[in-house]
Formats: C-alpha cells, structure tokens, sequence
C-alpha cells in the first residue's frame, strides 16, 4: 500500500513514524513532510488540493492521511473521497468543530455537553457590554483557526478590551477573529481523549495532557503546543473507564 501525509509538524511525523512500521505500508510520502521523517518529502502546500490531488493520481497512493486542521477544515478529505480517493480525515461539515470555536461551543450546550458559559459576539461594542457578564480571568477566543495562538486569558478587564479590539478589527487573526468566544475560566488540569471513529465505531487512544503555553510555571501566552505527555499524569483513577461509558 502506498501512503500518503499531509503536514509537516510532530504529529504527522509521529504518523510517519508508525505508519512506517506496517507491514501493509510498502512505500510512505508526505507533503511537505520535514526532514526527519522515514518519507520520501514532496516540497508543497497543504492548502494546495489540486496538487495533492495530482501527487496522488501520479504516485498511484492508496490512501491518504491528512493531520493538520486547515486542510481538513477546507475540504481536503472530501475534495479527495468525491474524485474516487481513500482518505483518513474527517470531512468538512465534521472538521468544523476544530474550525469553529463559536460552533462547537453551540453543539455542546444543544447537546447537554458540559461546557464553560461563554457568549458569541462580532462587533467590539456589544463585545464590551458581555463583559460584564463574566468574573475574572476571563478567557477571549478567536472563532476560527489561529494556529493554536487564538486564545488569550485575559487577567484584567482592559486586556480583554484590548483583545477584543484587534480581534474583532482583523489585525491580530484576520478573519479567523472575525468572530469571537467570550468564555467563564475554568481551573483545573488539561486532558485530551482523542478517538478514531467511523459511522458506528469509536475506538479512544491513550489520554493526554497538552502543554501550550510558552513558559514553565503555566506562563506567557498561548502557542500551537509545547509538547504533551501521554498518558495524562493527572487523569485521576477510574475516570478513562468512564470516558469509555455509552451513557458518560
């Protein structure tokens, strides 16, 4: 089987890396891939799809494996599946939920998911009013993709004005801070449950704790992740059997 990668960052070479070790995986190539992955790397983008797709029509791949969001988010999976593709990725319409801050925080609370209040909002004047709505710290986040940097806890009210303000106007995310989520800041630990799912499967991995901000001691801002450990150091005992609970 013929595989392919999309992206360049340390979880798709952690993808490389088992894929790698298949038996069915007879030749691996990513675009664009980095320099230490075990693939042969084609220079490219991964927002490129017309030539992903004439990258996988000329190698003859079998299947493809897209890791990074903004492909996903932009169809990449369905814009391969439609031209008779095999892909590992979600489509578009469940790609939002990454893509999406505002959406995803709507499908929690239309689902009865526990979730932090919060409230949309896309101009700087009502932004301002639904402050008031909210203790401090309280958390301001750009709607769309900002590559992990989206999202600043603001200690003071003047510093949730003044994300706001670059936001909401485009100059600190362009259009991905079109929109923003004010949100309540809650204490406590990080733990991702990542999970492979098809129509009536869900198979959970091993839990994780990511660590995005830029200094020990839980200080500076936000960035695309510093690294994770998995399985989460302060996941407390029994709570992984109860993820994997239907009725949890």
């Amino acid at each position: 089987m013929k595989v392919l990668v999309i992206g360049s960052g340390g979880r798709e070479h952690a993808i490389a890396w088992k894929l790698k070790q298949s038996k069915h995986v007879t030749e691996l190539y990513a675009i664009p891939g980095n320099p230490g992955m075990d693939a042969v790397c084609i220079p490219g983008s991964v927002e490129d799809m017309s030539f992903i797709l004439k990258t996988v029509e000329e190698k003859g791949i079998d299947l493809t494996v897209i890791g990074p969001e903004v492909p996903l988010c932009m169809g990449l999976a369905d814009y391969l599946e439609e031209r008779g593709h095999k892909v590992f990725g979600p489509r578009k319409e469940s790609a939002i939920l990454e893509g999406s801050k505002a959406f995803s925080k709507d499908f929690m609370k239309k689902h009865n998911i526990p979730t932090a209040k919060y409230e949309e909002v896309t101009d700087y004047e009502s932004a301002v009013k639904a402050l008031d709505a909210f203790d401090l710290p309280v958390v301001v986040k750009a709607d769309g993709l900002a590559a992990g940097k989206g999202v600043v806890i603001c200690e003071t009210k003047r510093q949730a004005k003044e994300e706001l303000k670059v936001m909401l106007d485009g100059s600190a995310f362009g259009d991905a801070g079109k929109k923003v989520v004010l949100e309540e800041f809650l204490t406590g630990f990080e733990c991702s449950l990542l999970c492979f799912v098809d129509h009536d499967t869900i198979v959970p991995m091993v839990s994780a704790k990511d660590h995005k901000q830029i200094y020990d001691n839980n200080e500076g801002p936000n960035t695309g992740g510093m690294g994770t450990v998995s399985p989460n150091p302060f996941l407390p005992e029994g709570m992984e059997r109860d993820f994997q609970r239907k009725d949890s």
